[in-house]
């Protein structure tokens, strides 16, 4: 893999990253699953490993932030994806290093606002009170004996 990975800046990304290829592990072996003799055959299945904790691309921040968010899926610091739903090896490397980006992006994130609370409006309490009477008597009117 001689190309770097880029992931365009996003919120906690402000300026983008460069992740170098010199980074990065790729690993082939065959794709488990239907499909014969091509699957028997060919190396498709792609295993991209990345060094999370000892890349030089993040700041601090974003590597102290990367490992919280995934410590999960890390191994050691190493941030591992498989792809093998294509059959040729090339579309699961660019599906492998989609996956790395979005994760990689999505834990780069900064948490959302927390929601600040609210409560219904004097209009929207008396609209809920009418229909809930309105309810009512409809119900009223089905009753035995009701005349």
């Amino acid at each position: 893999m001689a190309d770097p990975l880029r992931i365009p800046p996003a919120p906690g990304i402000p300026g983008g990253l460069v992740l170098h290829a010199s980074e990065f592990t790729e690993r082939f072996s065959h794709a488990g699953g239907p499909g014969g003799q091509g699957v028997n055959t060919a190396d498709s299945r792609v295993q991209l490993s990345w060094d999370a904790a000892a890349s030089v691309a993040l700041s601090d921040a974003q590597r102290a932030r990367l490992l919280t968010n995934l410590a999960g899926r890390l191994a050691e610091g190493v941030l591992t994806v498989d792809a093998s739903e294509h059959r040729s090896q090339r579309r699961n490397r660019d599906a492998a290093r989609d996956r790395l980006v979005a994760l990689v992006t999505e834990a780069l994130a900064p948490p959302p606002r927390p929601r600040r609370p609210t409560r219904p409006s004097v209009g929207a309490r008396e609209r809920r009170l009418e229909a809930k009477r309105r309810r009512s008597a409809l119900k009223e009117t089905r009753r035995p004996g009701w005349d």
